[in-house]
């Protein structure tokens, strides 16, 4: 490899790494093709064109940024939001991660700063008493309501992702009245494989439902449309059934916040670390690649313990 020409004609080893060495999906190797061209792009246009990995400096990556700020979604008609912007500076930094491991002298990736998005959702979660009325909440008598149940309890015992959930397969699962609790592999975002475990409450409902089941599908989680048994295809439950399925039984349940699939898999990681589960833990059991992404759970959790200090050890009952 030429470790002395530009940065711009970096692109085609760049993805040759992310698929060889790192493993990564072709789609996410389109996402940072796309991300790093406007990068690119934006080098040629102020004259960069030339740059070489150890020519780039701390100032231009600043006037990267202020473009970045400045940029207009062009669907949007707006500026870009502070996480796009960060899609754009991620790429960078992997390129400039690639460039230390082929040993190209270049800026350390530390040296490229994410925006601070002050607008960031606050994660929502349950506590436990919410999650217990919306997991009551179906009607066990009928299939539907025993595969509802199996869904949600599933959802929280594990803290799988909705599209990790519906492509779970029964023969994943040789369960039987003797079966307790059940650890199951699975193949997660980026096809990143990882060990999910279901506790004994979930897998005595997924038992339950399962030992209702007549059909041959091999989906685990099927649709009961009337007829659909008969048009021969996969009866597999899409995402949007899910989310549609989580979303009547926090109707149901009363819930005062309009719960999510992903809002139980954000309540399993605040239990977790909650109970003292170490973050790195946590962050094995979500199918994080990056730790980073796992830490938002944090703000969470210490504010929670700042709300218990405050009401428990606020001095209240000192005298002045």
């Amino acid at each position: 490899m030429n470790k002395t020409k530009p940065i711009i004609k970096y692109l085609t080893d760049f993805l040759d790494y992310l698929e060889i060495e790192k493993g990564l999906s072709n789609k996410t190797q389109e996402n940072y093709s796309r991300f790093l061209n406007k990068f690119f792009k934006w080098l040629a246009d102020n004259n960069y064109a030339d740059m070489k990995p150890n020519e780039l400096s701390p100032a231009v990556i600043w006037k990267y940024r202020v473009f970045l700020s400045r940029r207009v979604d062009p669907v949007r008609k707006k500026l870009l939001k502070k996480s796009t912007q960060n899609y754009y500076l991620i790429a960078l930094r992997a390129l400039l991660e690639f460039f230390i491991e082929k040993d190209i002298d270049s800026l350390p990736p530390g040296k490229i700063k994410l925006a601070k998005d002050r607008s960031e959702k606050e994660v929502k979660f349950l506590t436990l008493n919410q999650v217990e009325s919306l997991l009551l909440s179906p009607d066990t008598s009928k299939i539907i309501g025993l595969r509802d149940r199996a869904i949600l309890e599933s959802l929280f015992s594990t803290g799988l992702r909705v599209a990790e959930l519906v492509a779970l397969n029964r023969d994943q699962f040789k369960i039987n009245n003797d079966t307790k609790e059940l650890e199951v592999v699975i193949v997660g975002k980026g096809e990143k494989t990882r060990t999910v475990y279901f506790s004994e409450r979930a897998v005595r409902w997924l038992n339950k439902y399962l030992s209702k089941r007549k059909d041959m599908d091999e989906a685990l989680f099927i649709n009961y449309k009337p007829g659909i048994e008969k048009t021969g295809k996969s009866r597999r439950l899409t995402t949007k059934s899910v989310e549609d399925i989580v979303k009547k039984y926090v109707k149901i349940a009363g819930l005062p916040i309009m719960a999510t699939p992903h809002t139980l898999r954000h309540t399993y990681a605040t239990d977790l670390l909650s109970e003292g589960v170490d973050l790195r833990l946590v962050q094995e059991f979500l199918g994080h690649k990056n730790i980073a992404t796992t830490q938002i759970y944090t703000h969470v959790t210490n504010k929670r313990l700042r709300d218990i200090h405050k009401k428990f050890h606020s001095g209240k009952n000192l005298k002045n």
